[in-house]
């Protein structure tokens, strides 16, 4: 590791930022390195300048891909070099106003019953009942849940940021189910593995890919045509609460958002006609 790359990763470190924030920082650096193929430290403001406008124009980054690039290489410049540039004034991905497709109680329903393998569907069962974002799923610990309260501690989320969630009582069954299969001592949804024979003793949680392209082949088989990922379950979940009637200030809560206006957008998204917000989740998952 060079010099360099260490002093990076250490600004990194000590500025409390995650370790996936800190691979992604990394990364992005390392990226505009490959770019001019020479070390970043030697990339000039207006090499610096044409590669966000190559990144825009020519390879169309998304919104968040950039916005990702831009805020890695403006802290290794800024933090690292002290190098203080007009251009990071000027590079601003611009505000995307698309609402995400939104998937109904129904298709909820019909994209667990269609996941074939029984530690795949239980794995996205919680991600859906409790709200999570894919790495808070997969990385659940047996510790994490408290049957006698009924609640799920989510340890480091976004912006490191704890919180607790309501565990809905056929989740939990469906939790206890499932962890009777491989017994693992810490992870509820241990990696598989060759034939499933590490379950019990690995301390790998199961792969992210594994989980996104179970749900992708759920989706084609329930032959749901909305364009949507493992994502877009948070999001139903955020939008079968409020439908629930649940108060917005604990939905925001729940996802564990800093800002209300974050959570806002749910409610953009909201059909207004209220079930009852206790059964709302139990009645999705009854069939499984």
């Amino acid at each position: 590791m060079t010099f360099l790359r260490k002093r990076f990763l250490e600004d990194l470190q000590l500025h409390g930022y995650s370790p996936r924030t800190i691979d992604a920082y990394v990364r992005a650096v390392r990226q505009l390195s490959e770019h001019y193929q020479k070390s970043p430290d030697r990339i000039t403001e207006e090499e610096l300048r044409q590669y966000f406008l190559y990144n825009k124009n020519i390879r169309k980054w998304s919104r968040v891909a950039s916005t990702i690039s831009l805020c890695g290489i403006k802290f290794f410049f800024e933090k690292t070099l002290r190098q203080e540039w007009t251009t990071f004034k000027l590079v601003r991905p611009p505000k995307e106003k698309k609402l995400p497709p939104i998937l109904s109680l129904k298709e909820v329903r019909s994209i667990l019953i269609n996941t074939k393998m029984d530690y795949h569907r239980a794995c996205l069962t919680a991600i859906y009942s409790l709200g999570l974002r894919l790495q808070e799923g997969t990385h659940l610990q047996v510790a994490d849940i408290d049957s006698d309260r009924m609640f799920v501690h989510i340890h480091r989320g976004k912006g490191n940021k704890d919180r607790f969630i309501p565990l809905p009582e056929r989740t939990l069954q469906i939790l206890r189910q499932h962890w009777q299969t491989h017994k693992n001592p810490h992870l509820l949804f241990p990696a598989p593995g060759r034939g499933q024979i590490h379950m019990p003793t690995t301390d790998k949680p199961m792969p992210k890919a594994s989980i996104q392209n179970a749900f992708r082949m759920a989706v084609q088989k329930a032959k749901i045509i909305k364009s949507v990922s493992v994502r877009h379950l948070r999001h139903a979940y955020a939008v079968h609460l409020l439908e629930a009637g649940v108060e917005f200030r604990f939905v925001q809560e729940y996802l564990g958002h800093s800002d209300p206006r974050t959570t806002m957008i749910y409610t953009r998204l909201i059909n207004k006609a209220l079930a009852n917000p206790v059964s709302i989740l139990n009645s999705v998952m009854a069939d499984l």
